[in-house]
C-alpha cells in the first residue's frame, strides 16, 4: 500500500475522534446548562405560559370493541400559575383548538370536524380551567377543573405527574414539564355519534410544557 493510503486512514481516524469528542463535549454542555430539577420542591414558582410546540394532547377511544383508535390535538395555549410551596394555590387555564384534531386517516379527521361530531365551525376551541389542585405525593397531583367542549362545560379531573424542570438549552427559557391523564365521557359534551359502538370513554394523555414568564 502507498504512503498516501496510510496518511488518509490516519486522517479519517483523527477526524472521527474529533467529532466523537466534540459531540461528547456538546452533550456535556447541554446537561450542565440545563440545571435539571427532579424534585418538584426545587422548581421555581411563578407565572408560566404553555410552550405550544412541545405540548400535545392525545386521545384514545375503543373502536367497535376491536382496537383503541388514537388521535391528537395540538396548538395548545394558556397559562399556569405555579406555587410549589403551596400547590393548592396553583392555577391552570388552557385553550385547545379543536380544529387541530388529527388522526392517521384524512377522511376521519375531516369527519370529526363536522357538525355530527365536534362541529369546529361553531365550537372552534375547548378550554380547561382548574378549580382545585391537590398534591397526592411528591411528584403527583390531582387537578380538578371545568372542561368546556362542544359548547358544554363539565367538571373533569387530571391525574398529573411532574416530569422535570430546568433551563431549556435551546431557547434558554426556564421550563417545567408534566404528564397528565384523564378519562372523559364524550356523551357528557353532546358528542354521541356511534355510541356505544365507538366508545363513550375517551382517554386523554397530555404532555404539557410550560415556560416561565420573564419578570417585568
Amino acid at each position: 500500500m502507498s504512503s498516501t493510503h496510510f496518511i488518509k486512514k490516519d486522517h479519517d481516524i483523527m477526524k472521527a475522534r474529533f467529532f466523537k469528542s466534540a459531540g461528547a463535549a456538546f452533550a456535556l454542555a447541554i446537561l450542565s446548562s440545563t440545571a435539571y430539577a427532579a424534585n418538584p420542591a426545587d422548581v421555581q414558582s411563578g407565572a408560566y405560559t404553555v410552550e405550544t410546540s412541545h405540548t400535545q394532547i392525545g386521545f384514545s377511544v375503543l373502536h367497535f370493541g376491536f382496537t383503541y383508535y388514537s388521535g391528537q390535538f395540538s396548538g395548545v395555549t394558556g397559562a399556569l400559575q405555579l406555587d410549589t410551596t403551596h400547590p393548592d394555590a396553583s392555577h391552570l387555564n388552557v385553550t385547545i383548538p379543536v380544529s387541530s384534531i388529527s388522526t392517521t386517516s384524512a377522511v376521519l379527521t375531516g369527519e370529526l370536524k363536522n357538525s355530527e361530531w365536534f362541529d369546529v365551525a361553531k365550537y372552534p376551541d375547548a378550554t380547561f380551567v382548574s378549580t382545585q389542585v391537590r398534591r397526592t405525593s411528591k411528584d403527583e397531583a390531582l387537578v380538578t377543573g371545568n372542561l368546556t367542549l362542544h359548547g358544554v362545560t363539565h367538571p373533569e379531573v387530571l391525574h398529573v405527574h411532574f416530569v422535570g424542570a430546568g433551563i431549556n438549552p435551546m431557547d434558554k427559557a426556564y421550563t417545567v414539564g408534566f404528564q397528565a391523564e384523564a378519562t372523559i365521557h364524550r356523551s357528557d359534551f353532546g358528542v354521541k355519534k356511534y355510541v356505544p359502538y365507538v366508545g363513550d370513554d375517551v382517554k386523554l394523555t397530555i404532555a404539557g410544557a410550560f415556560e416561565k414568564t420573564a419578570a417585568k
